[in-house]
């Protein structure tokens, strides 16, 4: 049987009267690529810190590359936390074969292998730059490349885009895809879902400490109800009697006797041919007629709905009392 990178079951964390994870559950397998989504405040961090051993869970067990604790095996790991964090004097390569040597790496090798990472990124010339002379988002770029220098079977990443531009969020993007191709798993979390949609093999959601979601999007999309980009001059009145509507709203209005671009949402289990097929009967003529799944931001918002609550500020609160 191959062993689970990661496998959560019934685990909980409170914090006095306090739940900040809820029963959760999940399994990660390798070498693909794992979202954790979830409002801020949802308990992502939490769960993190518990699988790295940071945090003890209050009821659950957690088993991390085989083990049930991450201590045994924390060489195998690579940890990006959530609060950045570089020795303000130390040059940027230093850094890099610093951490790797605390990951088991000799000082030949890891002084080897900072370099060849900064190369790699193009980042040689910045080698001997001081951690505090550089940009925010280039000081993430050599904290991440310190993270992976070891080579570790399992990355887990802790809101990593953050702060980051454009640019600088298509590097690590690449960076992660080609981390999973190389057969390594990577665990990370986020609440921005455009990055979550382009990388995750499966994703789960959690809002409150509890799980909403796990699998694919195209699992989610499925439990979803079907929307449709319709063109018509028809009125909306028209539209919504044809049946199987649940919301309709005008994308684009046209003036006078111009076509006007609806969004359709249909009921659960509607078919959009039906729906096709009784425009046609009625006779309303449609220029465009384009099926459109649900996306993750709106799977994530159905979901996830106003689970936003300050944890860290009730944790610390619970925690002193």
């Amino acid at each position: 049987m191959t062993e689970l990178p990661v496998s959560l079951s019934n685990v909980t964390k409170r914090y006095g009267s306090f739940t900040a994870v809820d029963d959760l559950s999940f399994e990660v397998t390798k070498g693909e690529i794992y979202g954790f989504l979830g409002p801020n405040g949802a308990g992502k961090t939490t769960t993190l810190r518990m699988m790295l051993d940071i945090i003890t869970p209050s009821e659950g067990d957690i088993s991390i590359l085989g083990s049930a604790s991450a201590i045994p095996v924390r060489r195998r790991i690579g940890y990006l936390p959530e609060e950045r964090g570089l020795y303000r004097k130390m040059k940027a390569a230093e850094s890099i074969a610093y951490f790797a040597q605390l990951r088991g790496l000799s000082r030949r090798d890891a002084k080897a292998k900072a370099n060849e990472l900064l190369e790699q990124f193009g980042l040689e010339k910045f080698a001997r730059s001081k951690n505090e002379a550089l940009s925010k988002g280039m000081a993430q770029k050599v904290q991440l490349l310190a993270t992976i220098a070891h080579e570790p079977e399992l990355l887990i990443l802790d809101e990593p885009f953050s702060g980051l531009d454009p640019i600088n969020q298509q590097t690590l993007e690449d960076l992660i895809r080609t981390q999973r191709d190389s057969g390594r798993t990577i665990i990370f979390s986020t609440h921005v879902m455009q990055h979550a949609e382009r990388l995750c093999d499966r994703f789960l959601i959690i809002a409150e400490g509890k799980k909403r979601f796990e699998g694919t999007l195209n699992e989610a999309r499925a439990s979803f109800s079907q929307r449709l980009h319709v063109r018509t001059s028809a009125p909306m009145g028209a539209l919504t009697a044809l049946g199987d509507v649940l919301r309709i709203r005008i994308e684009e209005a046209g003036r006078d006797d111009e076509e006007s671009t609806f969004e359709i949402e249909l009921e659960d289990n509607a078919d959009p041919q039906v729906f096709l097929k009784s425009a046609i009967a009625a006779g309303i003529s449609i220029s465009r007629f384009e099926q459109a799944g649900a996306t993750l931001h709106d799977i994530f918002v159905t979901l996830a709905g106003d689970g936003e609550a300050p944890v860290e500020t009730a944790m610390h609160k619970a925690a002193a009392e």
